[in-house]
């Protein structure tokens, strides 16, 4: 079942022993598709600090679950366990150092050392780490992960097909069992009515974070004959 990751975005998190907060945002890999990370707003509980919770923390088909009780998304976790986890400074990229470290705090398995996602027979995590060795890029320092990105700062972006910009980014479709991005929503701009289409991940180029642009491998005109609420593929044929 795929979800709208707008409408999961202030869901209540409650833990085994009461309310921790709410979903404020997910972290996920520009190259996997895979949201890795759920950044829940703890509110006055704690001082209005952000924390991580992983895949590990909620079990498959956790959204698919809440969506259909009552809009709260329930972790194993306790309040305790939540209380004393790294804190994550969400305005800057996640740096492997603190990933190491609160995978570490959880006991969990980190999926870039080959980890399955659930830590058990569950959907393998599919992507290894970035060079660490690579330079500087765009201000970050050499251990932060720069396929991790929060869906909310993609949000807006501008979509460029191959041969002009066509729109911007409004939203991601989340598969609530394997909390893979199934498609990026497009709003096209007026020149296409501006209806809203989906992109599938495979036809992503590349995501320019300095200039905020997704490259995706479309045409125009591949996108002009994708209707209203479809998924633009190559080569559609004209209507």
């Amino acid at each position: 079942m795929l979800q709208n990751t707008k409408q999961l975005y202030g869901m209540k998190l409650e833990a085994s022993d009461g309310l921790i907060g709410h979903v404020k945002d997910f972290y996920f890999d520009d190259q996997s598709w895979m949201v890795r990370y759920l950044v829940v707003d703890t509110g006055s509980w704690l001082s209005e600090r952000q924390v991580l919770l992983t895949h590990h923390a909620f079990g498959p088909d956790a959204f698919g679950r809440a969506s259909v009780k009552d809009k709260i998304l329930h972790t194993n976790l306790n309040r305790k366990q939540i209380e004393n986890s790294p804190s994550i400074d969400t305005h800057r990229p996640v740096s492997r150092q603190y990933e190491d470290e609160y995978h570490r705090y959880y006991g969990w398995p980190a999926y870039w050392q080959g980890g399955g996602m659930w830590g058990v027979a569950g959907v393998p995590a599919a992507t290894l780490p970035p060079d660490q060795e690579n330079p500087l890029h765009h201000g970050h320092n050499q251990r932060d992960d720069i396929h991790l990105r929060s869906t909310s700062s993609v949000v807006g972006y501008q979509i460029h097909a191959t041969d002009h910009p066509i729109g911007s980014v409004c939203g991601f479709m989340l598969d609530g069992t394997t909390w893979a991005i199934r498609q990026v929503l497009v709003e096209t701009g007026y020149w296409f009515s501006r209806k809203i289409i989906s992109v599938l991940p495979a036809s992503v180029g590349r995501i320019s974070y300095e200039h905020s642009v997704v490259y995706v491998n479309l045409t125009m005109a591949e996108i002009d004959q994708t209707a209203n609420h479809d998924v633009a593929q190559a080569d559609t044929p004209p209507r």
